[in-house]
């Protein structure tokens, strides 16, 4: 059983595989919801925390606040079971909802850039995570590639992605697991300046 969380947008949704995915709508953040979201998931399917594998959370990029509360509560979680994490990058979460031999993912990553990768269509990395221009990352691409559509339910392929892992015994210890932002933060860009 995976457990898994996506708390990286205002539009988050939580999955229990197998089982289901739920949806979730925080615009004030999750920390306040997440956790009696998460108990009434497991509840509905005769589940309890105890009762989970590993757990998994979309690590970003995405808002900076949203990708530590997903993480702090499956790493809690985990450590406090003596259970597995694992994180995931959205980036690679929606790539698998691509159909193409090369799928392109982009994000928007505000003051005009991206966040953007490209996958083949077993969601392994062939050109890294960036964040630059759309324009500028486009014109690299190879011709032929599937532009994949954020979908507004993530956790369900965190979910996916993270029983593969698990299966393959690839697993994490929860505290060697860290958020992905792949750019700094504004405080922290400001701090350097």
């Amino acid at each position: 059983m995976i457990l898994a969380v996506d708390t990286t947008s205002e539009h988050g949704s939580i999955a229990l595989l197998p089982g289901e995915e739920m949806a979730l709508h925080a615009p004030d953040g999750f920390a306040h919801i997440l956790y009696g979201k998460l108990a009434e998931l497991l509840r509905r399917h005769g589940a309890t925390v105890a009762d989970v594998d590993c757990f998994a959370a979309a690590s970003g990029p995405g808002s900076f606040t949203g990708v530590r509360v997903g993480l702090a509560c499956i790493k809690g979680l985990a450590e406090a079971l003596g259970k597995p994490a694992v994180a995931v990058s959205n980036l690679q979460a929606i790539s698998t909802f691509g159909t193409g031999p090369l799928r392109a993912v982009q994000i928007d990553a505000r003051r005009g850039d991206i966040y953007a990768a490209l996958y083949d269509d077993a969601a392994r990395v062939v050109q890294p995570e960036v964040v630059t221009k759309p324009e500028a990352w486009r014109a690299g691409l190879p011709e032929g590639v599937e532009f994949v559509e954020p979908p507004r339910v993530l956790a369900g392929a965190v979910a996916k992605l993270a029983l593969a892992r698990y299966l393959s015994g690839e697993l994490c210890d929860p505290a060697a697991i860290d958020a992905n932002y792949v750019r700094r933060s504004d405080a922290e860009m400001s701090w350097k300046e």
